[in-house]
C-alpha cells in the first residue's frame, strides 16, 4: 500500500456538535493520498457515537484526557504522512487547502511549516470579520520571533502543517500545553527551517467560548494568558540551549505580555505613553500601520480595563 503523503491530525475533546464537520472537509479535499486520524481527548459527550459512525473512513483513537498536546502527540504517532496537517474539531477547512499546502511544501525545500488565513464563523458557521491572521510572514523567521519574545502574527492549529522531519527535529509537543499547542508549533518550528504563508482562507475558525477564548476579556483571562506566555518563552528557550541553538528569548520584550500585565495592574498616563511607543517599535507585527493602531489602542484602553480587571479580582 502506498504511504500517505499527508497526514491530517484532528484532536477532539468534547466537540460532538462539530467533528463530524470537520471530518467532512476533509472528506471532500481534491488532493488523494490522504489519510485521516482523529484522537478524542476523553471526551464526556456524544464524540464517540459520532466518531463510530466514520470508522471505516477514518482512524480513531479514544484515550483518557491529557490536553491538546498529547492528543496531538498520539496522532503524529500513529501517522504515517511526509506532511502533517493539524485540525481542531471545532473548525473545518475549503477542498482545496490540502494540495494547496502539499503544493507550497514542494516548491519551498527549506520550509517547515506552511500556513494560510483562516475564515472566522460564527458558531453556526456564518462568516464574520476578515480573514486572520491580517498580516502574513514567511521567509526566515526566527530573527523576528528573536526581537518579540516569540510573539508575531502567528496562525492558529487548523491553519497550521509541518514537515515530519521538522517534528521529528522539534520532538513530541510537551505536554504542558494542555491547550493552545499551535504555541509550540508556532514558536518552535521557525528556528528549524523557512515559514511560508498562503494569502487564501483555505479554512474556517469557529468563534465560540472554550478553554481560551473569552469575548468578555477580565482578570481571569488576562493572568492565564500571561501564564502561558511565560511558560512558552521558558518552554522555547529550554529548545533552544537543548539544540544549542544560540537564539534566546526576553520576556520584557513580550509586548502583549506588558499590555497585559498594565492591565492587571492600572496604569497612569506616563505607563500609557510609554506603552503606546514601544508598541510602535515592537518587532511581533511588521505591518506599520497595524503596528500604531494596535499600540494606540492598548494605550487608549489600559486605565478603563485596569479598572475592570480590579473590579474583576475584587468580585472572585
Amino acid at each position: 500500500m502506498e504511504q500517505p503523503a499527508l497526514s491530517v491530525l484532528i484532536n477532539n475533546y468534547n466537540y460532538a456538535r462539530f467533528v463530524g464537520r470537520a471530518i467532512d472537509s476533509v472528506l471532500n479535499q481534491d488532493a488523494h493520498n490522504v489519510e485521516i486520524i482523529v484522537v478524542d481527548d476523553g471526551s464526556s459527550d456524544q464524540s464517540r457515537s459520532v466518531l463510530e459512525a466514520y470508522d471505516s473512513q477514518v482512524k480513531v483513537i479514544f484515550q483518557e484526557n491529557a490536553g491538546q498536546a498529547a492528543a496531538i502527540n498520539t496522532a503524529v504517532r500513529e501517522s504515517a504522512g511526509e506532511i502533517l496537517c493539524f485540525l481542531d474539531a471545532d473548525d473545518w477547512w475549503a477542498p482545496s487547502k490540502l494540495s494547496a499546502t502539499a503544493a507550497a511544501f514542494r516548491a519551498n525545500p527549506q520550509a517547515s511549516l506552511v500556513y494560510h488565513r483562516l475564515q472566522p464563523t460564527l458558531v453556526d458557521g456564518t462568516p464574520t470579520s476578515k480573514p486572520i491572521p491580517r498580516s502574513l510572514c514567511s521567509g526566515a523567521l526566527s530573527p523576528l520571533l528573536t526581537r518579540s519574545a516569540g510573539w508575531w502574527p502567528f496562525p492558529m492549529t487548523s491553519a497550521i502543517a509541518v514537515r515530519r522531519s521538522a517534528w521529528n527535529a522539534a520532538g513530541s509537543i510537551p505536554e504542558q500545553f494542555r491547550i493552545s499547542a499551535d504555541a509550540w508549533l508556532v514558536g518552535i518550528y521557525p528556528f528549524l527551517g523557512d515559514v511560508i504563508a498562503m494569502s487564501d482562507p483555505l479554512g474556517f475558525y469557529r468563534i465560540h467560548n472554550n478553554n481560551w477564548y473569552r469575548s468578555i476579556e477580565d482578570a481571569t483571562t488576562l493572568r492565564k494568558r500571561m501564564t502561558h506566555w511565560q511558560q512558552t518563552v521558558e518552554a522555547t528557550n529550554l529548545f533552544l540551549s537543548a539544540h544549542k541553538l544560540p537564539a534566546r528569548l526576553q520576556l520584557t520584550d513580550h509586548y502583549p505580555y506588558r499590555v497585559a500585565s498594565a492591565k492587571l495592574q492600572g496604569a497612569d498616563a506616563r505607563t500609557r505613553f510609554k506603552l503606546a511607543v514601544e508598541g510602535l517599535f515592537f518587532a511581533g507585527e511588521p505591518n506599520l500601520l497595524r503596528r500604531t493602531r494596535d499600540s494606540l489602542r492598548s494605550a487608549h484602553g489600559l486605565s478603563r480595563l485596569g479598572l475592570d480587571a480590579g473590579l474583576s479580582e475584587a468580585a472572585e
